[in-house]
């Protein structure tokens, strides 16, 4: 197949952590997704996550990790990171491309600054460099009804917050079917993602970040705040930075020219 997806894993002392690969360019990108993957690891998903990096397919083979199984309570973002760096070395994968994504973003901001010789290129969409006010409410608010069990309450408050009016006008007939898709058998490894938020704080690291570095946010960014991105951009040294006007948390969904703007960025 064009895409040439497939699936993997890598053993991590006791533990495993999922990854699925399409494309066939020689050059890698790495993504890292947010919270959702506490409910649903990429395991198995390799033809249905593919679609969107089409782009990338000729010139990259674009790798999407999950967080390790099972993710014990207390593990850190910096933790997550460290894990991220082991698989790393694990494939043989050197100085790559890296596309941090919400909670994925938090842990690319550790790797470029725990291990440079990781990283050769840094995306940022959609993320914070700590724990803000707005990100504490809205993380909070998903860890109660994760523990109330409340699927459909925390899927639709996800929706509610992170897509455009615009949008959520077409996708909110679909609402009535959110309880029951998609229902992890337990919340514990998707609450252990989230409380690692709570505890993220990486601004005193981030004048660790050499790589050339790409920031992307929405305006209307009611998860992490637009001001987010625009920290980031203060603290590390050269970095870009486009903030979608009239979007939110999922620009990367919604632009158009999201991954676009990555590419031009990773061969520019």
């Amino acid at each position: 197949m064009l895409w040439d997806a497939k699936d993997g894993s890598v053993l991590l002392d006791g533990a495993r952590m999922d990854y699925v690969r399409f494309g066939s360019g020689g050059k890698n990108l790495i993504m890292l997704p947010g919270l959702s993957d506490g409910l649903a690891s990429v395991k198995g998903k390799a033809l249905l996550l593919a679609p969107p990096y089409k782009l990338f397919f000729e010139k990259y083979t674009v790798w999407m990790f999950s967080r390790r199984e099972p993710l014990p309570r207390g593990f850190t973002i910096r933790d997550m990171a460290a894990d991220q760096a082991a698989a790393l070395r694990a494939l043989g994968i050197e100085r790559t491309a890296v596309l941090g994504v919400s909670q994925g973003g938090m842990i690319a901001q550790y790797l470029a600054a725990d291990r440079p010789e990781t990283t050769k290129k840094l995306i940022l969409a959609a993320t914070a460099p700590c724990v803000n006010d707005t990100v504490r409410a809205r993380v909070r608010d998903w860890i109660a009804m994760a523990e109330r069990g409340d699927h459909r309450a925390l899927m639709i408050d996800t929706a509610e917050n992170s897509y455009s009016e615009a949008y959520l006008q077409k996708y909110r007939k679909l609402y009535p079917l959110l309880g029951a898709v998609g229902r992890p058998k337990s919340y514990e490894r998707f609450l252990a993602n989230a409380r690692a938020i709570l505890d993220f704080d990486a601004r005193g690291e981030l004048g660790k970040i050499a790589c050339p570095t790409l920031i992307l946010g929405g305006e209307e960014d009611r998860i992490v705040g637009a001001e987010a991105s625009r920290e980031l951009h203060g603290a590390i040294a050269g970095s870009e930075m486009y903030i979608y006007p009239g979007l939110g948390h999922a620009a990367y969904e919604e632009a158009k020219d999201f991954n676009e703007r990555i590419y031009r960025f990773l061969e520019g």
